[in-house]
């Protein structure tokens, strides 16, 4: 049996809105559910001069729309405590080592320690180099660092700022967040993969013809346009989540189901990515920038027109890609990602399509049979639809398209667990499977910066190129045209009331 896991959690940036939409309440739900016991406290340390009482305050704003039953929401905010904080003052670090002192004592936490950097990374090797040097992270107990994405924005300012966490951490205590990897969906690719003999014998170029990830939003930039304007879509999304998929969905079955075995395969696909020239980028992706549009029966505005954005700005807020990973299993195999900001649906899916029979006897009128596909959802509904073949009663001899779904979180969708609360827990237990290890992050920035800087070099002339509540600018249904390929639509409606013979 696991034991409850206990230790004392210190949030840099503890007044900002990631504590208050997603940390607090995860940490509340693993409260609930008995994942920690009440050996724990929670440390909120900001600049603003709050007190225990308004930061507790804060907490149960953040958690009333959970059930209370019997007060326990007011004992849960008893043990969180508010530590006004100066990163750059050494006098702020040992008034906190006496504050963690004394509360490793009144909740018998044994020195263990999370330190969770939920803020700007600006400050990130600063605070890594004061607590080492002010001896924070000397405790009898574990030390754990949970590092928030950017990690850098390029390759080199990466390398800089894991230098810099290296001096005080070792890549053992170092956790950084990449919440797709949090998500029920995405860490179920393994499962499905490599616990079903059906799909992995057929998981290689010889069977599948194409693998489609898609991960679109309805919302624009919002409030972040000043962060937007420096990331884009490219450092924003497709430098972690969409490559992490990638990974999973690519790699070889581990020897054994630790952290160290996965992510050694994960890093062969890294490293296995057909590295692009500059003249090819052009050929393998497609930028785009949303203009005014229709979202839900009410007209948006263009990216340009957003709050603190460039009105000539050149930032992408959608882009797709065609990669190819170079090794035995997946050899012309290609992979298609695409994600943007005012698309048409809120989705993220996975579609494996397998490759067609070399003839087929059950051919309908137009001479061809609809392809196999297996579909991952991962939000917002979660779970796996197989589409196949099959013969309708009374039908002439040909084949109709079936579907057959399962989904993860239809019945029970309030407790199915948020991804920040399962890589907090992982975290408190010490498993960094779902966490990405540095060579992770320095292979992946290495494949994106030479996108990144040829489109630096090459401003686009054509932004917007595609309208918003649409699945973005043509240019990436062209992508696989020419392989002879298209996007399969993403379905809002999955699973409950479809017809199981409905074409897409």
């Amino acid at each position: 049996m696991i034991k409850t896991p206990k230790a004392i959690i210190v949030i840099f940036g503890a007044t900002g809105d990631l504590a208050k939409r997603k940390l607090f309440p995860s940490i509340y739900r693993l409260y609930q559910s008995g994942k920690i016991s009440e050996d724990f406290a929670v440390v909120g340390v900001a600049r603003r001069p709050w007190s225990n009482e308004i930061f507790r305050e804060n907490v149960k704003r953040s958690i009333h729309h959970f059930p209370d039953d019997n007060g326990g929401q007011d004992i849960f905010a008893s043990h969180f405590y508010y530590h006004p904080f100066d990163v750059t003052n050494i006098s702020s670090y040992h008034e906190l080592k006496s504050l963690l002192s004394t509360l490793d004592d009144r909740y018998n936490t044994a020195g263990n320690r999370i330190f969770y950097l939920a803020m700007a990374p600006d400050f990130f090797g600063t605070i890594a180099t004061n607590l080492k040097s002010e001896r924070l992270t000397t405790t009898e107990g574990w030390i754990r660092l949970i590092i928030e994405k950017p990690f850098g924005h390029d390759y080199d300012s990466a390398q800089e700022l894991n230098n810099q966490l290296r001096m005080a951490f070792t890549e053992e205590q170092i956790y950084r967040i990449d919440h797709y990897l949090g998500k029920e969906m995405v860490q179920n690719i393994k499962v499905i993969r490599f616990a079903n003999a059906i799909f992995e014998p057929l998981w290689n170029s010889q069977y599948i013809a194409n693998v489609q990830i898609t991960s679109s939003e309805i919302l624009g930039v919002e409030d972040r346009g000043r962060y937007y304007e420096s990331s884009g879509t490219l450092r924003d999304m497709v430098q972690n989540h969409m490559l992490q998929m990638v990974a999973l969905l690519a790699m070889d079955p581990p020897i054994k189901l630790t952290a160290e075995e996965i992510r050694s395969e994960k890093i062969k696909i890294f490293r296995a990515l057909k590295p692009l020239s500059n003249n090819e980028v052009e050929q393998y992706f497609v930028r785009g920038q949303y203009g005014p549009g229709i979202i839900n029966e009410n007209k948006v505005v263009g990216y340009k027109e957003e709050n603190d954005v460039d009105p000539a700005s050149n930032t992408e807020t959608f882009v797709a890609g065609k990669l190819m990973i170079e090794n035995f299993r997946w050899t012309g195999v290609p992979f298609y990602i695409r994600t943007g900001k005012r698309m048409q649906e809120k989705s993220t899916e996975i579609v494996i399509q397998f490759k067609d029979l070399p003839m087929n006897l059950y051919l309908g009128q137009e001479r061809k049979t609809h392809p196999n596909l297996l579909v991952i959802h991962i939000q917002p509904d979660e779970g796996i639809t197989l589409h196949l073949n099959a013969q309708k009663t009374n039908s002439s001899v040909t084949s109709t398209p079936i579907r057959l779904s399962y989904c993860n979180n239809c019945a029970d969708k309030m407790n199915t667990p948020e991804a920040y609360e399962i890589l907090l827990y992982d975290c408190m237990r010490g498993d960094s499977t779902n966490f990405a290890h540095w060579e992770e992050v320095a292979l992946s920035w290495k494949f994106v910066d030479v996108i990144s800087n040829v489109w630096s070099n090459n401003k686009a002339t054509e932004f917007p190129n595609y309208e918003s509540g649409s699945m973005g600018p043509k240019e990436s249904d062209v992508l696989l045209e020419k392989d002879d390929f298209h996007w399969w639509p993403t379905i809002t409606t999955r699973f409950k009331g479809e017809s199981d013979n409905e074409n897409i």
